[in-house]
């Protein structure tokens, strides 16, 4: 009895030692297998070499680090920066990444902490240094008039100082906050372009009605006077016309009815006289 429970002692203990000699890593991350302590430089910090699958390993003297080689992705409490005029901007940055695998034992013998922690530590500091430094470049209008200026400089940037430590930037989003200061005078120099547009829109279209009306009246002008000019022609010709027929007519209200021996001129009206028959 005695031997029967030494026997399933010794089998529980080897089954320990298997299952803590053992690790899976799977095809979407990267382990890096190490020696606990290692005294030779030569060793770099212990590294064996990065493993995947099935891992075995001395529990006692090593280990196995994994790194997640998928996007990671991860939004940052706000920060402040700086511009070049000392207004004072909110940021709030998020940030897609992924850990190149051919640079996980770099990441691991610099940090030798797991992803979260570095993101916590390294590239926050990166994120903010980014931000910092391009910051210091623009004024806050420039800021605000170049924003895609300013936020394709800090990815480079950020790219730059992440690609040297073994990260690559898949996206990166930021929401820009500025002072409330500047938010007011943007607004309120808003307000003053519209009333000037909507005043100068006001002017063109009152210039606009006054041509209208001008052109309107210079074409009725125009229309009476072609008119009246036809109503004076009208009446002169009628006058004319008047004048001759009254003219005969006094002439034969004072004609005594004897014809003249000779007549010429106009002075005497022709009148047609019966033809008499012998």
């Amino acid at each position: 009895m005695e031997m029967r429970k030494l026997n399933m002692f010794f089998m529980a203990a080897m089954l320990a030692v298997v299952v803590s000699s053992c690790t899976t890593v799977d095809s979407t991350s990267v382990g890096i297998k190490f020696h606990k302590w290692a005294s030779s430089p030569e060793k770099q910090g212990g590294v064996i070499g990065t493993v995947r699958g099935f891992v075995w390993f001395n529990p006692l003297t090593q280990s196995v680090h994994q790194y997640p080689t998928y996007v990671q992705r991860v939004s940052f409490e706000d920060i402040t920066v700086n511009t070049k005029d000392a207004a004072i901007f909110r940021i709030t940055p998020s940030l897609a990444y992924r850990l190149d695998p051919n640079k996980a034992i770099d990441v691991f013998l610099t940090y030798r902490r797991p992803i979260q922690e570095i993101e916590k530590g390294f590239i926050l500091t990166c994120v903010f240094e980014a931000y910092r430094t391009v910051g210091n470049l623009f004024t806050s209008d420039e800021l605000m008039a170049q924003r895609g200026d300013f936020e394709a400089q800090v990815r480079a940037r950020l790219e730059q100082s992440l690609g040297i430590e073994g990260f690559t930037v898949v996206e990166f989003t930021a929401q820009i906050m500025p002072p409330a200061s500047l938010v007011d005078a943007i607004d309120s120099r808003n307000r003053m372009v519209q009333e000037a547009m909507r005043a100068q829109n006001e002017i063109v279209r009152a210039e606009a009605q006054a041509q209208i009306e001008i052109t309107k009246a210079r074409g009725e002008a125009e229309a009476l006077k072609i008119k009246g000019d036809g109503e004076a022609y009208y009446n002169r010709v009628v006058a004319a016309s008047l004048n001759q027929l009254l003219v005969q007519q006094y002439a034969i209200e004072k004609w005594d009815g004897v014809l003249p021996i000779y007549s010429g001129g106009s002075g005497v009206p022709l009148i047609n006289l019966p033809q008499v028959t012998r």
